[in-house]
């Protein structure tokens, strides 16, 4: 008998506030010419939205027609009323936990045309989410659990224990397992923890792992992060396939089964090693074992926010996975979820159904062009994906 629930979303939830800057028109738009002490800036009108991968992941696969559970934690007061209202408008609030007494978590995001997008973030109630405040035996009624944003959640990031502890249990349950990250500011107490250590200890738990270039980079080799952060200019730029392989390589170490490394306007990397996870799916995961793939951006009609893209790309590939769709697809479905949040401000509004999503890559959505100049890795024309050195190529028989 299959599970009732096809996922569990659980982890980060916030409230997202967005003044609207396109009223900027001028050729310089740099932050210390904007953003002046004394000085009146006009915005536009402001776009308010649930966030973090809670709403962000969790409306995004409901969206794309996985029947999911979201997991979150807000307080009583004025923003957590406007997160039950905007959950509870996608029937989706029925395990919102509401605490009285503790804030909501809020974050205002800065996004001035040409200039990198800054977040002010309070973590409010996210940083007493612990393990007890999982219903699993909701997680014991779907084929997978996705927890989003540990490093913006102090319980989960203060030793390490609370995290390791909803993923083991979970997957003790026969539950698919994934994990998603978030880059904390490097001065804060999360920006001081050994994410490395951290990693160790909780990715045997974790089937598929899906991080961005930045947030792995952070983790796993925190000098070279500091060394091209201070060099300036777009650090997903400064990183080659080589650079990104062997942050892949040390995460299939340390024992995900798949490492879904998310790279921006450059597209998503895959890499799948030994063993995968069969959740009683149709096709057969022997096509997931050794693979090394790496899928271009589609082309967004308009580029309005890319708040919440990484989230929305997550729910894509989750949604195909979830299908029992192949691992090429998994990723095309991801990067196209991905390109349509960032043609809305918000980060639930952009995506469409699954049907929309596969009509629009069906009618022949152009993709961005990526150039892979690493050595062994190939471009598939007929895919139009790249093949990297270390993939198996052919399923075996």
């Amino acid at each position: 008998m299959g599970r009732p629930i096809d996922a569990v979303v659980a982890g980060h939830l916030c409230f997202d506030v967005y003044p609207s800057f396109a009223s900027l028109d001028g050729a310089d738009n740099a932050l210390d010419k904007v953003l002046i002490p004394g000085k009146l800036v006009e915005v536009g009108p402001m776009t308010v939205s649930t966030g973090g991968p809670v709403s962000n992941t969790g409306l995004a696969l409901l969206q794309l027609g996985i029947n999911t559970v979201l997991m979150g934690k807000v307080g009583t007061d004025a923003f957590g009323t406007l997160v039950k209202k905007g959950l509870a408008e996608r029937k989706a609030d029925e395990h919102l936990i509401v605490i009285e007494g503790e804030s909501t978590s809020y974050t205002i995001g800065i996004a001035i045309p040409g200039v990198d997008r800054i977040f002010l973030h309070h973590p409010g109630s996210n940083d007493t989410f612990c393990a007890d405040d999982v219903n699993y035996d909701i997680a014991a009624q779907a084929r997978l659990f996705h927890f989003g944003y540990p490093p913006l959640m102090k319980k989960m990031y203060e030793g390490g224990d609370q995290l390791a502890t909803i993923m083991r249990r979970v997957r003790e349950l026969g539950t698919i397992t994934s994990l998603d990250m978030a880059l904390p500011d490097p001065n804060s107490p999360a920006g001081k923890v050994d994410w490395e250590k951290m990693l160790r200890e909780n990715l045997p738990y974790v089937d598929i792992f899906l991080p961005s270039a930045e947030e792995t980079l952070f983790m796993l080799d925190r000098p070279k992060f500091d060394r091209i952060k201070a060099q300036g200019g777009d650090m997903l730029d400064s990183l080659t396939a080589d650079d990104i392989d062997v942050l892949a390589e040390k995460l299939l170490a340390y024992g995900c089964k798949v490492a879904v490394i998310k790279c921006g306007h450059r597209g998503l990397y895959v890499r799948a090693g030994e063993l995968c996870t069969d959740c009683g799916s149709t096709v057969p995961r022997e096509c997931w074992k050794h693979r090394e793939l790496w899928e271009p951006p589609f082309t967004p009609d308009k580029l309005v926010s890319a708040a919440g893209s990484g989230d929305s790309a997550i729910a894509g590939f989750l949604a195909a996975f979830l299908r029992d769709l192949p691992i090429e697809q998994c990723l095309r479905y991801a990067t196209a979820a991905g390109a349509e949040n960032v043609e809305a401000m918000d980060a639930v509004s952009g995506v469409g159904t699954w049907d929309e999503i596969t009509s629009r890559i069906g009618a022949g959505w152009p993709k961005a062009k990526l150039e892979i100049a690493s050595a062994g890795w190939s471009f598939d024309d007929d895919k139009q994906l790249w093949i990297g050195p270390k993939d198996r190529k052919e399923p075996k028989q």
